[in-house]
């Protein structure tokens, strides 16, 4: 009878197990397929790469085409996903609690920030990857204009209070500085100063407006309820067809990351000219995005940052193959609240912002990036010049678009504060493009953190609300360490 009782025992321990295995993959599967696609993009690129080491731009768009249509679906979705999530947080708390999840978010991305270009600055000056390199710049050109640091910063907080909120959607203004007709000269402060509209969605215009719509509703009281039904609702439907794209992320990571592959003119570059910076900055995003971030999590809420990253790794994985932290955010915004458990009060508060303010990866990188071009040319810096540096990466890492590669055109106003010309960028480009996922991976994960910390430390404010829509509640709570 023993043995026959063991027997049964072994018996459903096995089930009890296979339950469990199958039920980790298909609680996984997405996560898993979508590994499966960066790696089998990689190998299908090499694999293209071997038969032919030149490829045309019109093949490469061929390879590419399933991958643009699921960034393209991504894109589309940000705007109303961004406006409805943040008028139907924002309306729905009590002023003074939206004040402080504000305050509490604002300041752990600035902090953040600070503390990865404060240790971008401490690596590259260490390890000092530009001396003795004679990195050659590749053939790719990039797009510059002339333009003062000043107007730039201007320029953010122009695009902060656009005029416009429907060309908010699809432009963003910008300074341009031409030299003047009658007489020549190359002090730019004495050129004619113009203006243009880029196409490109402004983000931050459309996160301040929806900040103060939402204080607005939530002023009417009764009143302001009906707009918010609708705002909540239309978040809720976009959500839904949000969660029909993402199950197509491992089919378009995997031809985004082939045709990347295939762009690229040499992998050996990587490995000779450009290795020892590119090493650098992989170094300095790994120890601060999975090392430091995970660390202040735990320190804030006694909880394990590994489960929490974990329960993050989808909308990691998906930052790494779009290359974009917009594009990520209904992934991002579906993992913190269904699988991190993240009140959606928060969670449709603070992550929005935080893919549009904190870029913690790309402000690490551009001042690894300025400080290595500088030791390439030889061009001493002084005290001032680094201090300098980490506040305009700071600045230009908050008004860098979370597009891919958008880091490129913000590093041209860090290289103008060491007086570097701007076609020096080119010198780094060959590796930029892996760089800049590997960075917006970073800048995904420090927003999930961040908002994991603000849900934490608001918690208690939270449960004193009780007149709080029910829609805006979630049933999840995160898992203890």
């Amino acid at each position: 009878m023993n043995f026959q009782n063991n027997t049964a025992s072994g018996g459903t321990d096995k089930m009890a197990k296979t339950k469990q295995k199958k039920s980790f993959i298909l609680e996984n599967l997405l996560t898993i397929l979508t590994v499966v696609g960066v790696f089998g993009g990689t190998a299908f690129g090499l694999i293209l790469r071997s038969v032919n080491d030149k490829w045309k731009a019109r093949d490469i768009m061929y390879v590419n085409f399933v991958g643009d249509l699921f960034l393209r679906m991504l894109k589309g979705l940000i705007i109303p996903l961004l406006v409805c999530s943040i008028v139907s947080s924002v309306g729905a708390l009590d002023l003074s609690l939206s004040k402080k999840i504000g305050m509490r978010a604002i300041l752990w991305y600035v902090c953040t920030t600070l503390l990865a270009v404060t240790q971008g600055i401490i690596l590259v000056l260490t390890i000092q990857p530009g001396k003795g390199n004679t990195a050659a710049a590749t053939k790719t050109t990039i797009s510059q204009r002339n333009v003062l640091t000043t107007d730039t910063i201007l320029d953010l907080v122009r695009n902060m209070f656009p005029d416009n909120i429907a060309k908010a959607c699809i432009s963003q203004y910008r300074t341009l500085i031409t030299p003047p007709k009658d007489f020549n000269t190359t002090d730019l402060t004495q050129w004619d100063i113009n203006s243009e509209y880029i196409e490109n969605s402004n983000i931050l215009g459309l996160v301040v407006f929806s900040i103060i719509m939402g204080i607005a509703i939530g002023q009417l009281g009764a009143a302001g309820v009906p707009v918010l039904k609708f705002f909540e609702s239309l978040g809720d439907v976009t959500m839904l067809m949000t969660t029909w794209v993402i199950w197509m992320s491992p089919l378009g990571v995997f031809f985004l990351v082939s045709s990347k592959i295939l762009e690229t003119e040499s992998f050996s570059l990587i490995m000779s000219q450009l290795g020892l910076y590119f090493v650098t900055v992989l170094t300095g995003l790994i120890i601060h995005g999975y090392v430091l971030l995970p660390f202040l999590y735990f320190l804030f809420t006694r909880k394990s940052p590994i489960i929490f990253l974990r329960k993050m790794s989808q909308a990691i994985i998906t930052a790494f193959g779009t290359a974009s932290s917009n594009a990520t955010l209904p992934v991002s915004m579906q993992c913190i609240e269904e699988k991190c458990g993240i009140d959606v009060r928060i969670s449709r508060f603070v992550m929005p912002i935080g893919a549009t303010i904190n870029m913690d990866g790309t402000a690490l990188y551009e001042a690894v990036a300025a400080i290595f071009i500088a030791q390439i040319r030889n061009v001493p810096l002084s005290f001032g010049h680094v201090i300098a540096v980490s506040i305009t990466a700071t600045m230009a890492s908050i008004g860098a678009a979370g597009i891919p590669q958008a880091g490129l055109v913000t590093m041209v106003m860090v290289l103008d504060t060491v007086g570097l010309p701007a076609e020096d960028v080119t010198i780094i480009f060959a590796v930029d493009w892996l760089l800049d996922r590997f960075r917006t991976a970073v800048n995904v994960s420090g927003d999930g953190l961040g908002a994991g910390v603000v849900a934490h430390l608001s918690q208690g404010d939270l449960e004193d609300m009780t007149d709080m829509p029910m829609s805006l509640k979630s049933n999840e709570e995160n898992t203890p360490l």
